[in-house]
Parts: C-alpha cells; sequence; structure tokens
C-alpha cells in the first residue's frame, strides 16, 4: 500500500468518527431540549396552580373537559354556577351574613353565594337530618315512648310531651320541625336508634353517604354547638334530599297544626316558626329555621311562583327574614327577567 493511499483511509476513519461524535451530540442535544421542555411545562402549571385560588372553601371546583367516549358525573347538587343569565348579583344585604346561598331547588345550581363552604354551627337546621334519618328507619304510624330524657330537655320544645306515654310519631314529627321542639329530637332518636349517641353515628354517615363534606353532627338536636356544624351548600344538599320525602315536603310547608295527643283537652296545637311562612312571602312552602349565639340567625327557606322553585340559605344572619325576602327576591326577579 503506498503512503498516499494509507493516509487517504486514515482520513476516512477520522471523518467517519467525527460524523458519528456529531449525531451523538445531536441526539444529547435533542434530549436535553425535550426534558427542558417538559420541566418549563411542569412549571408552568404550578405557577397557575400556586397563583389561583388557595382553598375550596371560597371556590366551585373546576371541571376539567372529559375525552369523548367516558361518562360525565352529574354536577354535584349545590356545589355548580347556574349559567350567567340566571345568577343573581347582590349589591349591598342588610345587616351581617357569615355564609349564604341562593340556588334552584330542582337542579341545585347556584345563583348566588357568600363563601358557600364556610364551617360554622347550625343549630336546629341539624332537625332536617334528625327528620331525613327517622323517615328511613320508622313508620309515621309507629307510637314513641316519651322518656325522662326527652321531657328534661332545654332550650325550644314541644313542652307538652307525656312522660311514660305512647305518642304519635307523625306528631313527634310536626313538633320537630314546626315549632323546633328538642324534646321531640331526642325522643325520635330514642326510638329509632335506642339513645342519642347511636342515633347521631346514623346521622353522621347519612351525611357521609351524601357526600356532605363540610358536615359533622354531634347533637339530635342542634341544642350543643361543639362539634355540631355545616355549610350552607351542604345545608342546600340536605334540604333537598328533605323535599324529596313527601310526608317532610307537607310538614314543612304547614303554618300551624292541631293533632290528636294524648294531653288534657286531647289536642296538640303546633306552629311553625319560619319566618317567610308566617309574613306569608309569596310561594313559602318550607323548610327550618335555627338559633343558637354561636349560630346566630339560621333559616333554609324555599318558594315556589310558577315553575320556578328557590331555596336559600343563611348561616350566622343579621336578619334571617330581610336577608330571605331579598335573595328570594332577587331570584325570581332574575328568572322573570329572561
Amino acid at each position: 500500500m503506498t503512503g498516499r493511499s494509507v493516509l487517504h483511509e486514515a482520513g476516512a476513519r477520522q471523518s467517519t468518527a467525527q460524523r458519528r461524535r456529531t449525531r451523538r451530540r445531536r441526539r444529547a442535544l435533542a434530549a436535553l431540549v425535550t426534558v427542558a421542555l417538559a420541566v418549563a411545562t411542569l412549571l408552568a402549571f404550578m405557577a397557575a396552580d400556586a397563583s389561583g385560588p388557595r382553598s375550596p372553601r371560597h371556590r366551585l371546583a373546576a371541571r376539567s373537559p372529559t375525552p369523548a367516549g367516558r361518562r360525565v358525573a352529574p354536577p354535584q347538587y349545590g356545589a355548580t354556577l347556574a349559567p350567567a343569565f340566571a345568577r343573581v348579583t347582590v349589591k349591598r344585604l342588610k345587616l351581617g351574613l357569615r355564609s349564604g346561598i341562593l340556588f334552584d331547588v330542582r337542579t341545585g345550581r347556584v345563583m348566588w353565594g357568600r363563601d358557600p363552604t364556610a364551617i360554622t354551627p347550625i343549630a336546629s337546621l341539624t332537625k332536617m337530618m334528625t327528620a331525613l334519618v327517622v323517615v328511613a328507619h320508622a313508620k309515621p304510624s309507629d307510637r314513641v315512648l316519651i322518656t325522662s330524657a326527652a321531657t328534661q330537655f332545654t332550650g325550644s320544645g314541644v313542652g307538652l310531651l307525656p312522660l311514660g306515654k305512647r305518642v304519635p310519631l307523625l306528631a313527634l314529627l310536626y313538633g320537630l320541625l314546626l315549632p323546633s321542639g328538642n324534646d321531640a329530637a331526642i325522643a325520635l332518636a330514642q326510638h329509632v336508634a335506642g339513645n342519642q349517641a347511636k342515633f347521631i353515628g346514623m346521622m353522621n354517615r347519612r351525611a357521609s353517604a351524601m357526600g356532605l363534606t363540610c358536615t359533622h353532627f354531634s347533637s339530635v338536636s342542634g341544642v350543643v354547638d361543639q362539634g355540631n356544624y355545616s355549610c350552607t351548600r351542604d345545608m342546600a344538599v340536605l334540604a333537598h334530599a328533605m323535599l324529596l320525602q313527601p310526608l317532610l315536603r307537607r310538614i314543612v310547608a304547614t303554618r300551624s297544626a292541631v293533632i290528636p295527643f294524648p294531653i288534657k283537652g286531647g289536642r296538640l296545637y303546633l306552629y311553625n316558626n319560619n319566618p317567610l311562612l308566617l309574613g306569608r312571602y309569596a310561594g313559602a312552602d318550607g323548610v327550618k329555621t335555627g338559633y343558637t349565639v354561636a349560630a346566630g340567625q339560621c333559616l333554609v327557606a324555599t318558594a315556589r311562583r310558577g315553575a320556578a322553585w328557590l331555596g336559600v340559605v343563611l348561616l350566622h344572619s343579621g336578619d334571617i327574614y330581610d336577608q330571605g325576602e331579598q335573595l328570594l327576591n332577587a331570584g325570581f326577579a332574575k328568572l322573570r327577567a329572561r
């Protein structure tokens, strides 16, 4: 082989090696670019998340697009905004309000809200769950034994429960939901579960099954504030479940009732303390009031006008009548203007 041929072959080998090194560098560079893009994308998402609201208590959960073919879960009742044309703007509520929500009873869509997942004591709104558990586990025709625990109640009550006698369960449901009888709540809890502690367990299990993530019960009546709390969104869900029960729907829409009862005179006279019902607000048909010092004035109210059925929940309100009326009026006016 000549010297020229040797040099030519060596040059060819060197050129091939250089091309290989160049290809390796290009592949390495491409890999680095890919990694850099992935990291940049991740950091962008993290930054967007960090700049958004810190807690779901103050916003409705975002819903991501669903790929074609996948089943779409139904909107969570009380956690989905109404269409823009049906949302209400309230410039100024009379007096103070810690938390509130205005919603369509049938769909659960929220027309207006103020801190709808803020956790606060709920006082006698508790009795909505008490009633719901009772009708699920007992019959209106049942006879309920009145024990000393029921007659030694504190706070609001029917006040005429005859110790040692059996009374109609239906009468106690009216006593629970119209005058907000703590004594009726105790008697019903004992009838269904044997004692109040077991009944409270049933209430909390029902709340969990309903997805009431703000809610916990420590009382069958709501007279105890410690450990007995919820939020306006959960109370809207609970009110809706209650109104699906024909018996309970009829009771909470009743202004007053006269019921046969084993007391002197043979009749029990009961009056609803819902201010919208008492004030004859047009279309008012429920649901429940509550008050303790810690909870303040509380209200779940519903009203129907034509095809519209709206509900309002107020927790720690300065005036449940004025605020309830103001929000419901705004809701009905918005729907009329469509």
